[in-house]
């Protein structure tokens, strides 16, 4: 089995997830209070961001591997799209966790649920980023070079 395969596998797992966490449980999160909310969001932001990044890192690897053996350019742009949900995770979406996880009591009311919509859209940049690399790596396998 290729590994492009695999890695477009990944990739789709990652989209799913993103979607997931966008449609699903970004709107459900945004149902509760401030505190909740914040409550729920902490160990959930901490677990889809291992899961999304091993994911990410599976997609980009097997990409590269397989394109060190067929020379397909289309393998080294979706697995650097895929890596770039890294980059745009630490230094997008990182500094507004930083700043829910900081905000003192006394703002927490406003300030939270103001941080948590803004951090619900820019977990879409996410979904975008997934959606591009699958692209490109269901490009590979439907016409291989």
């Amino acid at each position: 089995m290729r590994p492009a395969l695999i890695a477009f596998a990944a990739a789709c797992s990652f989209l799913g997830a993103a979607l997931y966490i966008t449609i699903v449980e970004q709107p459900a999160r945004m149902a509760l209070t401030p505190r909740a909310m914040v409550e729920e969001w902490q160990p959930s932001s901490r677990r889809g961001f291992v899961m999304l990044s091993a994911v990410a890192l599976l997609a980009a690897v097997l990409a590269y591997v397989d394109f060190a053996a067929s020379r397909d350019a289309r393998l080294l742009a979706g697995g650097t799209v895929m890596l770039a949900s890294w980059l745009y995770a630490f230094f997008v979406v990182v500094p507004v966790d930083v700043m829910i996880v900081s905000l003192p009591a006394e703002r927490a009311r406003t300030a939270v649920r103001e941080l948590m919509r803004e951090w619900g859209l820019l977990e879409w940049g996410q979904t975008v980023i997934a959606a591009a690399a699958c692209l490109l790596l269901g490009w590979v396998i439907a016409q291989p070079a």
